[in-house]
């Protein structure tokens, strides 16, 4: 079995289309990790999934999942990869006892008693096609589908979209669980991000096809802060102190890359923890320098 120390390396990718493009991204997700892939809609997440399963043909680049090439390896890493779509992609005429047939051929791995106690966890019937299935039920189909192959990598694009709060902090645990051994890993690709600040162990922000940041997610909010003042001291600011600012009524709140350094340097300002929605929405911002 290939050894190998991330379980996903995306170096230097790059997609181009008509009015759309990855630009030489680069990420990596250590072996045992959860790794939250954040952006707004269209940022490129869905994109970057695509393209590491080899669904989407990239530019330039090089993808590594497992220790193997995306390509060169596909089959090989099929075989210990598991995949959760933001989209059902199962025919709804099928039931989830077909679907047990189904993958049961497909991996020498399939595990249908552990698939069994993930339908009745989540009380999907085994009997009812998945045409009629509500948003919520096929995605955790899709869920108990890819822990029932006891593979080492999930990808999942979105996987607690439709899910009510009891039901995402059940799967959540679940997943906690899921990489306990060390020896399997997540990328999970989520805009709901306090379900991130609960699991992930790092973090990769990507905007308009370009990597604002990657990281450790604890080390990303410990480092970083939300500076409060007035729009008179925001402007006399180093500006390598400054991610972005963001002004209102009351004066102006600036993200800082490093927490204890303006602490120091502005000690009459109120300086609050930055949470991982806040260090999105100023990096997206990055560019324009204030914004409301």
């Amino acid at each position: 079995m290939t050894e190998y120390e991330y379980a996903i390396s995306v170096q230097d990718v790059g997609k181009r289309y008509d009015r759309f493009a990855l630009e030489h991204i680069s990420f990596t997700v250590p072996k045992g990790s959860i790794m939250g892939f954040i952006g707004q809609n269209g940022a490129g997440k869905t994109t970057t999934i695509r393209s590491m399963l080899h669904i989407t043909n990239i530019d330039q680049g090089e993808i590594r999942l497992l220790g193997m090439d995306h390509i060169r390896q596909e089959q090989a890493i099929k075989q210990r990869l598991a995949v959760v779509f933001d989209e059902l992609p199962f025919h709804g005429v099928l039931t989830p006892k077909d679907m047990a047939r189904i993958f049961a051929g497909l991996y020498p791995d399939w595990d249908n008693a552990a698939y069994s106690r993930y339908l009745e966890q989540f009380q999907l019937p085994v009997k009812k096609k998945i045409g009629q299935f509500s948003k919520g039920m096929k995605m955790k189909l899709q869920i108990a589908c890819a822990l029932s192959h006891h593979a080492e990598l999930l990808i999942m694009d979105e996987p607690t979209t439709g899910l009510d709060p009891v039901v995402r902090d059940e799967i959540l645990h679940l997943f906690m669980e899921y990489i306990r051994d060390g020896e399997r890993s997540i990328l999970m690709s989520s805009h709901i991000t306090s379900d991130l600040e609960k699991i992930a162990d790092c973090v990769t922000f990507i905007d308009n096809g370009r990597i604002l940041l990657t990281g450790y997610k604890d080390e990303i909010l410990e480092s970083h802060g939300i500076l409060k003042c007035s729009l008179e001291e925001a402007a006399v600011m180093d500006p390598a102190d400054i991610i972005s600012v963001r002004t209102n009524a009351y004066g102006a709140e600036v993200l800082v890359p490093d927490r204890e350094s303006a602490r120091y340097k502005y000690r009459n300002a109120i300086l609050d923890p930055a949470s991982i929605d806040d260090v999105m929405l100023f990096y997206v911002h990055k560019g324009e320098r204030t914004w409301c």
